[in-house]
Parts: C-alpha cells; sequence; structure tokens
C-alpha cells in the first residue's frame, strides 16, 4: 500500500510599507486595530465596535460588538514591540469561533529608510482547516481577506495624526 503525503497549503503571505517609524507602526497595528479593521469584517452577531489586542503575550484578541457583546477572534501568542507579533486565529472555515482550532498570523515590523516601515504578514498552519485548507487559504489570501485588511491598515497608518 502506497501511501500519500497530505498536501500542505502554502502560507498566505503579504507584505506592505508604511511611511512611519517602526515603533509607531507597531502601535498603529495593535492598539489602534479597531480604528482601521475594515468594518465588514467581523464576526459577532452585530457590528463591531471595537477590536482589542491586549498587548501581552496570551492577551486575547476579540471584537466588541455595537451592542457590547464581546466575541473572541483568538489570542496573542507572541508580543514583542516593536518587531514582531504573533496572533492564534481561532476562527473556523464558516468565520465563526473555534477554541479548538488554531492557525496563526504572524506580523513583522522590519525598520526601513527615511523612517519607513515593511510590515510582512504571514498566516500560517492553514492544513488545520482540513478539506476546507484550499478554500480558505483562498479566501484570506484573496483580495477581501488580508490584502483588504493591510490596505486599509497602511491607510490609516500612513494618515498624519493631530
Amino acid at each position: 500500500m502506497t501511501s500519500h503525503p497530505l498536501t500542505v497549503p502554502a502560507p498566505v503571505r503579504r507584505s506592505v510599507t508604511v511611511r512611519s517609524p517602526q515603533a509607531r507602526a507597531f502601535e498603529a497595528f495593535t492598539a489602534r486595530i479597531g480604528a482601521w479593521w475594515p468594518p465588514s469584517h467581523h464576526i459577532g452577531a452585530t457590528p463591531f465596535r471595537d477590536i482589542v489586542l491586549e498587548p501581552r503575550t496570551g492577551g486575547r484578541w476579540y471584537e466588541v460588538g455595537s451592542d457590547g457583546s464581546e466575541c473572541d477572534w483568538g489570542h496573542v501568542l507572541a508580543w514583542e514591540p516593536p518587531s514582531r507579533l504573533l496572533l492564534a486565529w481561532q476562527i473556523d472555515a464558516q468565520f465563526r469561533f473555534d477554541a479548538d482550532l488554531i492557525t496563526e498570523v504572524e506580523v513583522r515590523f522590519i525598520a526601513e529608510d527615511a523612517g519607513a516601515t515593511r510590515i510582512e504578514l504571514e498566516h500560517r498552519n492553514l492544513e488545520r482547516f482540513g478539506d476546507r485548507a484550499e478554500a480558505m487559504r483562498e479566501r484570506v489570501g484573496g483580495d477581501n481577506g488580508w490584502t483588504r485588511v493591510l490596505a486599509s491598515y497602511v491607510d490609516n497608518c500612513d494618515r498624519p495624526t493631530a
């Protein structure tokens, strides 16, 4: 009997550059995530009022609905300001929280010349979606997935602050 190796989908990788120093880019991504995250990208029963990333390893990652309800997305696996953030994405293929599912979203903040920062995002372990792995890779890797999320981040991060 011949065994066939399981096909593992490639991670989704996206990279953007912002005109902000590394520490400011990290802060904008983490502390102000609710200000730039696309409003259409929520999993709670109501539109979100805020998105929260608790600033510590083990911290929660969740949305706060317009009705005050909370809906978990995952948790912080590594908190290394201003250079790296590793998140447990615990959202299943139906875009519902699943405490037993963990894929990883790693975000690196790399200082560039002239005060710019390159953000490299990798969403990996997609094989954990089982038979929905390739469909989820296409969904989170598509134009309305991480590409749109990061474009929204760039627009907000590069906007001058008062």
